[in-house]
């Protein structure tokens, strides 16, 4: 939903007298605070096992900022209004840890799919809202309510609605196996008692009671003649997560590199479009908002129905066949995107030349070509990257990951605000980091799994044995 002021920052940035070089940087701010926030809010979800505390922690920046972003006095209240609202996007790092946990490896690509595609339909409603916010033109109090500030009042009531829905209709699960567990150290519990009663009646004193035979192992007692207390049941002796957890041996693995390298690119080049595409067709297909929040809903569909057809091939192929198959569009987009789009005649000359149906068309297919390839690499790498890393430190794995996303998301936009007359540079760059990437996703070896599950593979091959 933060979508829907995609259509109308630009025009807001420029009533606010911002250079153009400002666009970038709204873009980017969000994903900066979220980039921070990210981690924290993940260790904090793999100490506490709990997300419900954090979402509703976590909207209450997205309230606010949403709602400075509606006041709109001067170009720096909303870069803050940005910043404010990327603390709260943090709180996707605990939500992917938790599916994480909760789901098996082997379903785990078509959850996420199903995931991102709620987040898709998100970016395809937001900028439809603007079809009708667009036509708001009113007070309430000082503040004035026109097309560039109603989206952030609609964002801070939307945030709100957000707010009492968890807080009334949901509920943290308990960790999958702890009710098994508790259930096998109560039964542990009652044998060993029923072992530790002798057979017989005996008259020997307490303080000598407990010697066993030569054959059988001897039981400690304490000094007042009692066994001591049964051992915790299993799972409960290492309830801390990061124990042994190495950050050095957890991310910095060819696997787990070549996975948040994906992670990088596909939304450095996602981004980048986002931010190039609205100057372009101002500038070469003279749209305005109408036409911009129309694009983006068709953007949106397609990239909806990627990810339900990616949810659906999974099931059937491998992750790393799914990735595969994205680079590969990715790479195919920007050499499009390279050869009809990085310099197109104005708006004008495609109107005095006729060609204007021509020029358009070849935006849409480039358009097209770039979306087509998102739902591919974005599900894969997700799914891989949560199969490769710690189960226990899901929350701060996922954090990372999305850090990494943000930093992306940040140079993104910074990259493509500053070139947007240069667009041979900047879809060259694109396909450059595509083209690094693409060799070494394909070749990636995965089998080897999170750091940690070599004693648990021994384990699985004794059971075969036995």
């Amino acid at each position: 939903m933060t979508a829907v002021i995609l259509p109308t920052i630009w025009g807001y940035l420029q009533i606010l007298d911002a250079a153009p070089f400002f666009l970038g940087l709204g873009l980017s701010a969000f994903s900066l605070s979220g980039l921070l926030s990210g981690p924290l809010f993940g260790h904090w979800s793999d100490r506490t096992r709990t997300t419900k505390s954090i979402i509703l922690f976590s909207n209450i920046f997205e309230i606010v900022g949403n709602f400075m972003y509606f006041m709109g006095y001067s170009k720096w209240l909303l870069l803050a209004s940005r910043l404010v609202a990327g603390i709260g996007a943090g709180a996707g790092s605990s939500i992917f840890g938790y599916l994480t946990r909760s789901t098996a490896p082997e379903d785990r690509a078509t959850v996420f799919a199903a995931v991102m595609a709620c987040r898709q339909a998100g970016l395809l409603i937001g900028p439809a809202f603007n079809l009708f916010l667009r036509l708001c033109d009113f007070r309430i109090g000082p503040f004035a309510v026109d097309k560039y500030t109603a989206p952030g009042l609609f964002m801070c009531f939307m945030w709100l609605l957000l707010q009492l829905a968890v807080l009334l209709m949901y509920w943290d699960l308990p960790p999958e196996g702890t009710d098994e567990e508790e259930e096998e150290g109560e039964e542990e519990q009652e044998v060993g008692e029923e072992e530790d009663k002798p057979l017989m009646g005996s008259e020997e004193p307490l303080d000598t009671y407990g010697a066993v035979s030569g054959d059988q192992p001897e039981t400690a007692v304490t000094p007042n003649g009692n066994l001591p207390p049964p051992s915790p049941p299993p799972g409960t002796a290492d309830a801390d997560p990061f124990q042994n957890f190495s950050a050095r041996k957890e991310f910095l693995r060819e696997e787990v590199v070549i996975l948040l390298t994906a992670q990088f690119i596909t939304l450095f080049n996602q981004t980048a479009l986002e931010t190039m595409v609205t100057p372009l067709t101002q500038k070469y297909f003279n749209f305005r908002e109408l036409e911009n929040s129309l694009m983006y809903c068709i953007c949106g569909v397609e990239v909806i129905a990627g990810f339900f057809f990616v949810r659906w091939l999974s099931q059937r192929v491998a992750d790393r066949v799914v990735l595969a198959v994205g680079l590969v569009i990715c790479i195919v987009a920007c050499v499009w995107c390279l050869i009809f789009l990085a310099n197109p005649p104005p708006f004008h000359s495609c109107e005095q030349a006729g060609s204007f149906g021509w020029q358009l068309a070849e935006f849409i297919i480039g358009v097209f070509l770039q979306l087509l390839g998102l739902p591919f690499v974005a599900v894969s790498q997700v799914s891989l990257f949560s199969k490769v890393t710690s189960e226990k430190t899901q929350g701060f794995s996922q954090g990372v990951r999305r850090s990494v996303g943000g930093l992306a998301t940040i140079l993104g936009p910074l990259w493509a605000g500053g070139l947007t007359g240069n667009l041979y540079l900047m879809l060259g760059m694109m396909l450059a980091l595509l083209t690094l990437l693409t060799p070494r996703g394909l070749r990636v070896e995965l089998e080897s799994g999170p750091p940690g599950n070599e004693q648990s593979k021994e384990d699985e091959v004794a059971a075969l044995h036995a």
